[in-house]
């Protein structure tokens, strides 16, 4: 039989990145990846639980496999994420979906090669979710979603605690890797053309890694490891997600001043622009510190493109504080902003609060505070239209196939065409077909001259690649 594989994820960049090295594993092991869940012998799901709505689309998608593992014995039905860091959710897969095969967490994804051979030895199903993540373990192979381009994990947990987040429960306490570790994972990368890297944690700016040199020093801070990372040949920009306002540095902020290879583009989560709702979500800061923040990021780099996170009706929130967050909105004006209904997360303090915020309140708030941010983001993006932006190209728009899409130095989205009408004298010569501008030019930067700034992204014409 025929070894193939597929998997689904869901979540955030951490998660995105979970799937690269499960999939390196299973390339190790032979398997070969298929684009769709039905060409593939065994599927993978890998899960988020941090909204209501991720959990919903993983059962919708767990039960459309139904049908196929009773028509084929042989199909194996495998999940894994922060869901499954979750008792009940395990209990409820158990009970429900008597199907799924095999069943494992966020601190052991290294033993899926193990876990799998024994699903197909023993014919039987597997269910391994650690408590705890134990020692971080290096040297997991990867296979890369995008080219020139890598994810790079360097710490894993939270300490926070927000009273909202399951998180902490699901990915652990906060452990940093060796900084050397690191440094090394990342040349490797940049020998291989990795020209961008982006920096994962669910806090990065709190990493902490101990040198095993102990001749460097006790710790390497976040601010430090970066201004190692740009000393890398071959990396030319460093991206970084995400950030917490309480420990973002002075010396992370002279960083993005100091380091030109380090984005002028920071994910800023501020939640709310109550301080008394920042208060019961326990982030630990106030409204006044996090505009603080943005202040001196702005004056050290004036450009700089900030986007954010929003919950809509967190426990008790009243039309007086959410108010006080669309003005915060009103006075940041964010590059962009992922917008939220708040939804319970059982095991979280807040999922016990007594004052929940019916839905349609909720609903009718998320409408305005949308409105608000695609607003600004459209008369920002607005303002791109005549200048010319480097763009790091990341292959086909999925807007338009017969286009690229790369992103500038702040992230944004830039999508241009590349047929042979559209691209200035010479240029056609070099790149006849849409299939041949993509080869030549994805993982490469090129100059776009941006002719249209909307809502969510720009729109360019090439002028120049090198």
């Amino acid at each position: 039989m025929e070894k193939t594989f597929n998997i689904t994820t869901f979540g955030c960049q951490m998660n995105e990145h979970d799937s690269e090295i499960m999939a390196g594993m299973l390339a190790d092991m032979g398997y070969t990846e298929k684009s769709e869940k039905k060409d593939a012998n065994v599927v993978i799901i890998n899960t988020c639980s941090v909204r209501d709505n991720a959990d919903k689309r993983f059962f919708g998608t767990l039960g459309q496999l139904k049908r196929r593992k009773e028509n084929d014995p042989d199909f194996i039905v495998c999940v894994c994420g922060c869901m499954m860091q979750q008792s009940h959710i395990v209990d409820q897969i158990r009970r429900k979906y008597p199907w799924v095969d095999l069943v494992f967490g966020t601190h052991n994804i290294h033993r899926l090669p193990h876990l799998l051979n024994n699903v197909i030895m023993k014919r039987d199903k597997e269910v391994e979710v650690w408590e705890n993540g134990g020692e971080i373990v290096e040297g997991l192979p990867s296979r890369r979603l995008h080219h020139g381009k890598a994810l790079i994990n360097i710490m894993f947990g939270c300490n926070n605690f927000c009273t909202y987040c399951i998180v902490p429960y699901t990915r652990g306490r906060e452990r940093s890797r060796h900084p050397e570790d690191i440094l090394r994972e990342i040349r490797d990368l940049a020998g291989d053309g990795v020209r961008e890297v982006m920096l994962l944690g669910q806090n990065v700016n709190s990493y902490r890694g101990t040198f095993k040199d102990r001749d460097k020093g006790e710790y390497c801070t976040f601010a430090g490891l970066i201004r190692q990372i740009a000393e890398i040949e071959g990396i030319e920009r460093i991206r970084f997600m995400t950030s917490h306002p309480k420990d973002l540095s002075d010396e992370l902020i002279q960083t993005f001043r100091d380091c030109p290879e380090l984005c002028g583009n920071i994910h800023l989560p501020v939640q709310a622009g109550s301080d008394r709702i920042l208060k019961k979500m326990n982030r630990r800061y106030d409204r006044e510190k996090y505009l603080d923040l943005i202040r001196r990021l702005r004056e050290a780099v004036p450009d700089i493109t900030i986007s954010t996170d929003v919950i809509v009706g967190f426990p008790g929130e009243t039309e007086n504080d959410f108010q006080d967050t669309l003005d915060l909105i009103r006075e940041v004006r964010f590059d962009s902003a992922f917008t939220f209904l708040y939804s319970i997360r059982r095991g979280t303090p807040a999922a016990e609060y007594p004052d929940q915020i019916p839905d349609d309140v909720k609903h009718e708030r998320f409408e305005r505070l949308v409105d608000l941010v695609n607003r600004i983001s459209a008369e920002k993006n607005a303002k791109y239209e005549g200048t010319i932006r480097r763009v790091f190209v990341e292959g086909r728009s999925k807007r338009n196939r017969s286009w690229l899409s790369g992103r500038t130095d702040g992230f944004k989205l830039v999508n241009f065409p590349v047929l042979a009408e559209d691209l200035p004298e010479g240029m056609a010569a070099e790149m006849p077909t849409v299939s041949e501008a993509e080869e030549k030019l994805t993982g490469c930067f090129v100059d776009v001259e941006i002719t249209k700034g909307k809502t969510f992204s720009l729109e360019g014409r090439l002028i120049d690649f090198k």
